[in-house]
């Protein structure tokens, strides 16, 4: 494993402890379909929710939602639709949040970043 991927799932494995301490509960990690790969599938007892996970090695945050553009949008839109469609979720409310974790203990959660439409 290259340092960068050794650091992503550092990262992933951070937010989802985060997450957790939040309440909500994991589903799946690092689900790939043929649009990509969601991070992590959360849930609660009404809500799947979508996460993208960042990883800022500089303290400022402000780029991590700019950093999931219109087209990564699109694709995690499709991969989560896929998902929903293979483990037969199509009834549960979706979505979609990105955690920015950096240096430090700082973490950004954006719960409700972008929407599927």
């Amino acid at each position: 494993m290259t340092e960068r991927a050794a650091r992503g799932r550092a990262a992933e494995e951070r937010a989802r402890r985060h997450l957790e301490s939040h309440g909500l509960r994991l589903r799946t990690a690092n689900y790939r379909s043929r649009w990509g790969e969601l991070d992590l599938v959360m849930e609660t007892r009404e809500l799947l929710i979508f996460v993208e996970v960042r990883y800022r090695a500089r303290d400022d945050f402000g780029g991590a939602l700019a950093s999931v553009d219109a087209g990564k949008q699109r694709r995690l839109v499709r991969a989560a639709r896929e998902y929903i469609a293979r483990h037969g979720l199509a009834t549960r409310a979706a979505r979609f949040d990105v955690v920015a974790l950096g240096t430090g203990d700082r973490i950004e959660w954006i719960a409700g970043a972008f929407d599927a439409e």
